[in-house]
């Protein structure tokens, strides 16, 4: 009996390669590069799932390119604004994600970039690196901000939001965060974060820390005049999605110094061009898009994708589904 073809992107973690290899006929192009559309058009053809990352465009050219057999469309990533969810409920297509696998490692990489803006380490380090440090310790040197006692920011205290929160607890924080529906106030205890409007969080946060996930209504959320409302100490964190800033009105602002600065690890163009404005500034750290990179977290992550395939050809439940309306089809 012929087995089905699935189209995996570009390379992951073996041991989810090989799971899929046990049942499938597996296409993949071993690159870590993102395929071009046309690569995708020619591999995808007859295809019964497709895994894909989240610099991938699914739209409806690809779907039509894979065909009637194509049953899912499993994405290493917990967003999915780049599958065309839409068009594929339509056509009968499941979508899935990773969920919130990613959380931790991302908490973990936003509470670095607040602790490498507020002291100055990456400029400390090139400091050193670059033999400039020859008149030894002086009392003004890379003096930097306190994050113990200070007052953090979130947009968006969903998964890593919350796990975000309950770091900055460690450093005595004043919790503020934004929602789009206040939370309970057992879990508000818990955390020991407080609820403020959107304004409110703007003007009072010394760190503000972006988590919402990203859809039209928070298109260019941050722009010129949320960016005017913060302190001119504080400093924008986004580790969530590039297009949620306006990267122009940012721009401005560091460079007017409206705020102290930033730490990015996504933006509205990925990669960063080479010559964007971003990388001339110095009130910045800069990364890209390393969110979830740890080795546990992306081999969880490749796993999770697999497994996600793998049961919706069985017609069993997936882990985490995007468009859920199409469950009631499994069985």
């Amino acid at each position: 009996m012929e087995r089905k073809k699935i189209f995996i992107t570009r390379k992951i973690n073996s041991i989810a390669v090989e799971l899929l290899k046990n049942y499938y006929d597996v296409i993949l192009t071993n690159k870590t590069d993102s395929p071009t559309k046309n690569v995708m058009i020619k591999k995808v053809k007859n295809v019964y799932g497709i895994l894909c990352t989240l610099s991938e465009k699914i739209d409806s050219d690809i779907m039509d390119a894979a065909g009637s057999n194509l049953k899912v469309i499993s994405t290493l990533s917990t967003g999915y604004e780049h599958i065309d969810i839409g068009e594929a409920t339509k056509r009968g297509i499941y979508v899935t994600t990773t969920g919130n696998i990613l959380s931790e490692a991302t908490a973990d990489l936003t509470f670095g970039l607040i602790l490498a803006l507020s002291r100055k380490i990456v400029e400390g380090h090139l400091y050193v690196i670059d033999g400039k440090w020859q008149k030894g310790w002086a009392p003004d040197l890379f003096l930097g901000s306190n994050i113990y006692g200070s007052t953090l920011g979130i947009l968006g205290l969903g998964n890593i939001g919350t796990a975000v929160a309950k770091r900055a607890n460690g450093f005595n924080m004043n919790i503020i965060y934004t929602n789009r529906h206040q939370l309970s106030k057992s879990i508000e205890n818990k955390l020991n974060v407080t609820y403020v409007t959107f304004d409110q969080l703007l003007k009072n946060s010394d760190f503000l820390s972006i988590h919402t996930s990203f859809d039209k209504d928070n298109f260019h959320l941050i722009d010129s005049i949320e960016l005017k409302k913060m302190k001119k100490t504080s400093f924008l964190i986004n580790t969530s999605r590039g297009s949620i800033i306006n990267e122009i009105s940012l721009i401005k602002a560091l460079k007017n110094k409206w705020i102290a600065g930033a730490g990015l690890d996504v933006f509205e163009k990925e990669p960063l061009p080479n010559q964007h404005e971003l990388l001339k500034l110095k009130n910045v750290i800069l990364l890209p898009h390393i969110g979830s990179a740890t080795v546990q977290t992306r081999n969880q992550m490749s796993e999770v994708a697999a497994i996600n395939l793998h049961n919706i050809l069985s017609k069993k439940k997936p882990l985490y589904l995007v468009n859920r309306e199409l469950l009631q089809n499994l069985g």
